[in-house]
């Protein structure tokens, strides 16, 4: 099961509330906002452009994103912990940031993770990123090809996989899934989302999803 994390296993997109330390989330705000829509189709340069606008905001302050912003959604550690007693691994696959996702892995026991490094130089961020092997930006040609290699990592196929998300760049993952014969799951998703998913939870928790795996 592949999880989208900003407004899906959390509360919050990371970079909106980065955003606000320097003084710039009613801009940023809005070019996420676009994107997750589906009105920027080039995710990677609007992405760009939001970074650009970080630059100067210290480590000090994504810390305090991290401690009073940043929430687990509902439902997630349940939902989680049920798919894991079934014996499917966890995937966290992110447009946001290393310095987000790799702890909310580490606090749901989430098996793998892919997300974007930000680079940082004597505290501060820079406005850019550093490239990894897999690439640059995890945008959602990107997301796509990480549930497709880790189905291939775990000698399984999409038709076993379930994607879930929100946002315009989770539309591939949740397609790869569709196609094959998986499923695909929005959460309180852009009206985009809902028209494409297979199930779209639309209130309550995450936890939902066990409602339809248990019928």
């Amino acid at each position: 099961i592949a999880f989208d994390m900003d407004s899906t296993l959390i509360n919050i997109e990371c970079i909106d509330e980065i955003a606000d330390a320097a003084g710039r989330k009613a801009e940023v705000a809005a070019i996420t906002e676009a994107a997750m829509l589906g009105e920027i189709t080039d995710f990677k340069d609007s992405l760009r452009r939001r970074l650009a606008l970080l630059e100067g905001v210290s480590v000090a302050s994504m810390e305090a994103v991290y401690a009073e912003r940043l929430q687990i959604n509902p439902g997630a550690k349940e939902l989680i912990d049920t798919c894991k007693a079934a014996g499917l691994k966890v995937l966290l696959v992110s447009g946001g940031f290393t310095f987000f996702a790799d702890r909310v892995k580490d606090r749901l026991a989430i098996d793998f993770a892919r997300s974007n490094l930000l680079e940082i130089q004597d505290g501060k961020l820079t406005g850019r990123l550093i490239t990894q092997a897999w690439g640059e930006i995890c945008d959602g040609e990107e997301k796509r090809r990480t549930v497709l290699a880790t189905c291939k990592e775990l000698g399984i196929t999409p038709k076993q996989a379930i994607a879930m998300g929100d946002g315009a760049n989770d539309l591939p993952m949740m397609k790869l899934c569709e196609d094959a014969g998986g499923l695909s799951v929005a959460y309180h998703a852009k009206p985009k989302v809902r028209a494409q998913a297979m199930v779209a939870i639309n209130s309550g928790g995450l936890d939902r999803l066990l409602e339809l795996m248990t019928d």
